[in-house]
């Protein structure tokens, strides 16, 4: 049998659309590649971000920011100093982008002007950091990424 340029590109297109398929089929089916979304409630959450925008606003305008540092105890967040510790209320989320099984969430209670995360609460690698509290009536929110 003679193959001529026609039939030879034919064969080339099949090649290429089985090989895509195998790998599409592979990514689908495959339990080490985990497709979920950043959070379940998704589009409720794009709907508050306008609230979001206005905290970190509120975040802005004050006097000093939050910080953290990585300690030998673990992850130390430095709430502003000038802030009366026992009136912060809210919740800091911390998100690990490559498992979900390491997101927690904490109720921020505070007798000091800061909050210690003990150091067999996380992993080494990047962490998505957020904070939402209020003080005084007034809602504020801190994110950011860490590498711990």
């Amino acid at each position: 049998m003679k193959l001529n340029w026609g039939t030879g590109i034919v064969l080339a297109f099949i090649g290429f659309i089985a090989f895509i398929l195998y790998f599409v089929i592979n990514m689908i089916t495959n339990e080490k590649y985990n497709h979920d979304l950043v959070t379940e409630d998704y589009y409720k959450a794009e709907l508050e971000y306008q609230n979001d925008i206005d905290k970190e606003t509120n975040s802005k305008s004050l006097s000093q920011s939050i910080t953290y540092k990585k300690t030998d105890e673990g992850l130390v967040v430095y709430f502003p100093e000038d802030l009366q510790p026992e009136k912060i209320e809210g919740k800091l989320f911390l998100y690990r982008p490559s498992n979900k099984q390491l997101d927690f969430e904490t109720t921020l209670s505070l007798s000091k002007s800061h909050l210690l995360i003990p150091d067999n609460r996380l992993v080494d690698g990047r962490w998505n950091i957020k904070i939402d509290w209020q003080y005084n009536g007034k809602s504020y929110l801190f994110k950011e990424d860490l590498i711990y």
